[in-house]
């Protein structure tokens, strides 16, 4: 599916990226450094509980754990917690944290989102090499809130290339290569021009990959589209949407895949792909 010939980034070179994006833009503790103790207190014994009794049912060696212990130690020497915890444990998260909202569902960030693209206006042809290779895709919608009123917003949009490679984590693509912020007048329209991107395996030739050959899991991402959709006074829905037909749709190794989240791309007779995906937004309570 990707291309033997692309320049493939290693997974300590990608991983470190994102480490360092992660480490630049997240704000880490001091977001919650008005936690009370008695919820870390909880949150760090129940997670550990779970390990420890994870280790008596399973009656875990210390082979076994001297091993955990080198693969952690590799983990934090390849950069790679940040593609860790966003492929394993960031749709939990997501799940629990989106629940109570009524308009659009959302799903994971993963790893590789990069703040301030290229502002591009309601109808956008996203950055791109003039020899993009990849069938061109024209998605249209509108941002609305839950009572149907348009709404003057932005929407932020990034995703791979034909080879499954991501500007700015990957050797020889242009900095904002297929990322872009699309800003809509108060129709809330937007036209986004792009290719439709391909599955992808995350890398494995890192500690991620040595998991995934332990288990016998394997390491695909569905072909999706990342976006952020944000407007004044309304919650930011984070997610990616999906293609249908995907051999990796039912078995994504994220987990991130929703039915709400799927597209349905229109072939046209010069090749191209056309679709429509509206975003409504719950507004901020209080």
């Amino acid at each position: 599916m990707t291309t033997v010939d692309a320049p493939q980034p290693s997974a300590a070179a990608s991983g470190n990226a994102a480490s360092d994006r992660f480490a630049l833009d997240k704000g880490g503790f001091d977001d919650v450094k008005d936690t009370p103790k008695e919820r870390v207190d909880t949150l760090a014994r129940e997670v550990l509980g779970a390990v420890h009794e994870i280790i008596h049912r399973h009656q875990v060696t210390y082979p076994e754990y001297n091993a955990l212990k080198a693969w952690l130690i590799k983990v934090g020497h390849d950069g790679e917690w940040p593609l860790f915890l966003d492929v394993w444990v960031e749709h939990a998260l997501e799940e629990v944290t989106t629940a109570h909202r009524k308009g659009n569902k959302g799903t994971i960030e993963g790893p590789y989102y990069v703040p301030n693209a290229p502002e591009l206006g309601p109808d956008a042809t996203m950055p791109m090499r003039d020899d993009e290779p990849g069938d061109k895709l024209v998605w249209e919608g509108t941002i609305t809130s839950l009572d149907g009123t348009p709404l003057a917003g932005k929407l932020e949009v990034w995703h791979a290339d034909d080879d499954g490679l991501y500007s700015q984590y990957a050797p020889g693509l242009p900095v904002w290569n297929l990322r872009g912020t699309v800003s809509t007048a108060e129709d809330g329209k937007f036209r986004v021009t792009t290719i439709k991107p391909k599955p992808y395996m995350i890398p494995t030739d890192g500690a991620c990959g040595q998991l995934i050959a332990a288990a016998g899991w394997h390491a695909w991402r569905p072909a999706h589209v990342h976006f952020k959709v944000s407007a004044p006074g309304h919650e930011l829905v984070t997610g990616q949407l999906y293609f249908p037909g995907d051999p990796h749709n039912a078995d994504d190794v994220a987990s991130a895949v929703k039915p709400e989240l799927m597209l349905d791309p229109k072939l046209q007779p010069d090749g191209s792909y056309t679709v429509t995906y509206n975003f409504v937004l719950d507004p901020v309570e209080g």
